[in-house]
């Protein structure tokens, strides 16, 4: 495919724009033009990225390769709807769940609210998940992670690509950021700084060290605004904390079943900024790989149960070997009856408050750990 660019307005002859002509040596400024080959036609690629400086030229070469009804729009958006309302409104309640966690907005409370209360990186994500919803044959994003900072732009990019590559879709993303390459891992790169054309290649999605510290509940603080329940600390727990380069990314609690035989985790959660990087199952991994083994303060192996609502981690569970459910409930237990065990156990009269009493459907699973093969 060649593309040319070619842009035309009225040669500027005022006072000012004379004094510039004479300062900068610059004779005419009414014309751009650009010219590229593109070998795409007919190439089974998913993800495409223009990138170069600001006016180099990127959106003329969008329009011009897919046209300009391929260009998304953050438009439409309701103003007293909830983002999970107006996100694949036509498909599955899962449909919309899973695309928002999968570009990395995986926290709930979010999901509540409308777009225009959301913050820029939360905006830019669920823009990305109605994309992934909406499943166009051709799109061309303007501006991708122009308006986000760095850390949710490499993680975002890559979190979308990899959920779009499912859809079967071609996107051709428009970007003035060279960070997001790596992350974002397309099929071809056209610099129009350089004019140069680059193949996929041998690129790979840049790699991070996660270190998994064992400790007390100091961190929750942190994390306690991201989590979707709001509940008290887990009796006799110990966390964990996944630091990258020293930031707090990801936390954990794990606790013990009466008789020492399972382990229980809760508290699970991702920091916004790194969600869609691929922390959240292997930080959970990991810690229950460490319990099923016996590394833990106890000494004993202990396989791990884990629960939740969240309907995107509950499918990466299913989807995970490791993992076999092994409950699922609409509804909590009598809050009534859990309130009264929680008043015995501490000796004082009950007050009202329990567990359970919700309409939420609370999937269980059991980490049972590698699967071994039959001898």
């Amino acid at each position: 495919m060649r593309v040319e660019v070619r842009h035309r307005c009225a040669d500027a002859t005022s006072y000012r724009a004379a004094r510039v002509k004479s300062l900068f040596n610059v004779d005419d400024g009414s014309a751009f033009e650009l010219t590229a080959e593109l070998p795409i036609e007919g190439a089974d690629w998913k993800v495409g990225l223009i990138v170069g400086p600001s006016g180099s030229g990127k959106t003329s070469m969008g329009r011009l390769i897919f046209g300009e009804g391929a260009f998304y729009q953050a438009e439409g958006w309701p103003e007293d709807r909830p983002i999970i309302d107006a996100i694949g409104a036509a498909g599955s309640f899962d449909e919309a769940t899973g695309a928002l966690s999968a570009v990395g907005l995986g926290s709930v409370p979010s999901w509540l609210r409308p777009y225009g209360v959301l913050s820029n990186g939360e905006r830019f994500r669920a823009d990305l998940a109605r994309i992934i919803c909406d499943r166009p044959a051709r799109v061309v994003v303007d501006e991708f992670t122009s308006v986000v900072d760095r850390q949710i732009a490499r993680i975002g990019a890559g979190a979308f690509a990899k959920a779009w590559r499912r859809t079967g879709g071609q996107a051709v993303l428009l970007s003035c950021h060279y960070d997001i390459a790596d992350w974002l891992e397309p099929d071809w790169i056209f610099d129009t700084a350089t004019g140069e054309f680059t193949g996929r290649g041998l690129r790979r999605r840049p790699r991070f060290n996660l270190e998994i510290v064992e400790t007390d509940w100091r961190f929750w603080p942190l994390f306690e605004p991201h989590h979707y329940l709001k509940l008290p600390k887990m009796i006799a727990a110990k966390c964990y904390v996944g630091l990258v380069e020293g930031e707090p990314v990801a936390h954990l609690a794990v606790s013990t079943r009466p008789g020492l035989r399972e382990a229980r985790a809760c508290r699970l959660v991702i920091m916004p900024e790194w969600q869609g990087a691929g922390v959240g199952m292997r930080f959970l991994n990991a810690v229950c790989s460490e319990w099923r083994w016996g590394r833990n303060r106890y000494g004993i192996p202990m396989p791990t149960l884990f629960h939740t609502s969240h309907p995107g981690l509950a499918a990466a569970l299913r989807r995970d070997p490791k993992w076999a459910q092994v409950s699922a409930g609409l509804v909590g237990d009598n809050k009534l009856r859990c309130a009264a065990s929680i008043a015995k156990s501490a000796g004082q009269k009950p007050s009202g408050s329990g567990y359970g009493g919700h309409f939420r459907a609370v999937q269980g699973f059991r980490y049972m750990g590698e699967p071994t093969c039959a001898s």
